[in-house]
């Protein structure tokens, strides 16, 4: 392993990203393009741990959708005369006129992950196989220092780098969540136990077992159940499919309901008190957690098309249900120890194989900002604050900026992992970064009015035009 000459302080990037999945590839696209006659285009690098972009690749199943339009792309929302739209990604692959006379508004999630990777193709200043290893403060340069191990094609440490910054962008994403149970299982990785992350890695193998278990009832889950439904034989299907929820429920998707992911409601919540965010969050499953109604009526009429010649297709469907501790009974089968929440009874079941669709957490920021740690202000549940502009709040001897990406759920709300969002968190970064408005953004993005004094983008909380809400002065 060798040492990379060290870049030297006097020429920082405006701006390092760290990570790049879809949201930080949002920003370079956006960085790249911004308009000169706004501001000279900030420099920025941007570094990821993986050889190549690959977009939740065990999850690309055959048919399934992205949750969101398409305009909900890298840019559209913030700059759709950006060169990285869909729609361009489209003209570039002559796919225009067959999408147009396809009609669809919703796109497989191999097409958009596809689309991600020709952006990284055409982006420069994308660096893979990059691990970042280190962040600090720089004093007396008034800059940060990212130390990286550059990775060889194997994921071996090549050689060793610093690069410095005025500014950070984290988007490291998030990681599966392994219920405390069943963690044990997955660590031996003799044991069929997977994550649904890694569902399409091992895919043949759970078609090869007898009896199947899937545990979550998101929309990974279901689209899980429905594609093993589908390759099963009739009457040997062996599914058991079981969930902690109270119902198989679907995904709020009514027109009202989808304003919880615009701008206005993400300001609206974000400046709610911390105690009242927090109660929020768990309550507002359904706006994110739950199945697509296509799912829902895909699933329902596979098990009935099986009942067509007479009885029932070998599957349960269990809502209401916890695994409290789960063992290897042998090497091939499973014995998950059930709880009904309702019922208050207790079960045993023995499977050969398990699929936890039991969803992501934002992966933890605390190894990659330990050099900052003295500097970071935390709440009252010791999470990093973070302010409207998507910035950590630091001690103010720290003059650079570290926006985050889906690491604020807890101060910005239910939006915050969704892709519609994207574009637009980009572009208030990049405006908050240039000091310059390149990107002009909407005044209001929602019919609904979230609480009675709805806030303007820059200035104080105002009656919205042809409101009849006055605002009473503190005593009133």
């Amino acid at each position: 392993m060798t040492d990379l000459p060290t870049p030297d302080p006097h020429h920082p990037h405006d701006l390092a990203g760290i990570g790049i999945g879809p949201f930080n590839l949002s920003l370079a696209a956006l960085a790249h393009n911004i308009p000169t006659t706004h501001h000279h285009p900030p420099t920025t690098a941007f570094y990821e741990q993986r050889p190549a972009f690959h977009w939740h690749p065990g999850l690309l199943i055959e048919g399934a959708t992205l949750q969101v339009p398409f305009l909900a792309d890298l840019v559209t929302l913030a700059d759709p005369t950006n060169p990285w739209t869909f729609l361009n990604y489209l003209r570039s692959r002559d796919r225009l006129f067959p999408f147009y006379f396809a009609e669809r508004f919703h796109i497989q999630r191999a097409e958009y992950d596809a689309y991600c990777r020709w952006v990284t193709h055409q982006l420069p200043n994308l660096h893979f196989n990059h691990q970042i290893d280190a962040i600090r403060w720089n004093q007396q340069h008034q800059l940060f220092e990212i130390d990286f191990t550059q990775l060889d094609p194997d994921g071996e440490a090549q050689a060793l780098g610093r690069t410095h910054a005025r500014n950070i962008a984290l988007g490291i994403g998030t990681e599966p969540h392994i219920p405390e149970p069943l963690r044990p299982l997955t660590e031996d990785e003799n044991t069929p136990v997977i994550h649904s992350a890694d569902y399409l890695h091992h895919r043949q193998e759970l078609l090869d077992a007898e009896h199947i278990t899937i545990i979550g009832s998101g929309q990974s889950g279901a689209e899980i159940f429905l594609d093993l439904l589908r390759a099963r034989p009739h009457g040997h299907e062996n599914l058991h499919w079981l969930t902690r929820t109270q119902a198989f429920a679907p995904m709020e998707y009514s027109k009202l309901g989808l304003e919880h992911f615009t701008p206005d409601y993400t300001h609206y919540f974000h400046a709610l008190p911390e105690p009242v965010r927090d109660e929020l969050i768990p309550r507002q499953w359904q706006l994110h957690k739950g199945i697509d109604t296509d799912t829902i009526t895909a699933i329902h009429d596979e098990l009935y098309h099986r009942t067509l010649h007479g009885g029932w297709p070998h599957t349960t469907l269990t809502p209401g249900v916890s695994v409290r501790t789960a063992g290897r009974l042998t090497n091939t089968r499973i014995e998950l120890h059930l709880e009904h929440t309702q019922q208050n009874t207790r079960t045993r079941l023995t499977t050969d194989a398990v699929i936890l669709a039991t969803g992501y957490r934002e992966r933890p920021l605390t190894r990659l900002l330990a050099g900052l740690e003295p500097h970071l202000h935390r709440d009252a549940s010791q999470r990093p604050r973070i302010d409207d502009h998507f910035r950590l709040v630091l001690d103010p001897a720290i003059t650079g900026h570290i926006y985050v990406q889906n690491a604020e759920r807890h101060t910005h709300g239910v939006g915050a992992p969704d892709l519609g969002l994207a574009a637009w968190r980009s572009a208030t970064i990049l405006n908050d970064l240039t000091g310059t408005n390149p990107y002009p953004l909407p005044e209001r993005t929602a019919f609904t009015t979230f609480g009675l004094t709805p806030r303007t983008p820059r200035g104080p909380h105002i009656p919205t035009q042809n409101s009849d809400l006055t605002p009473l002065t503190h005593g009133n």
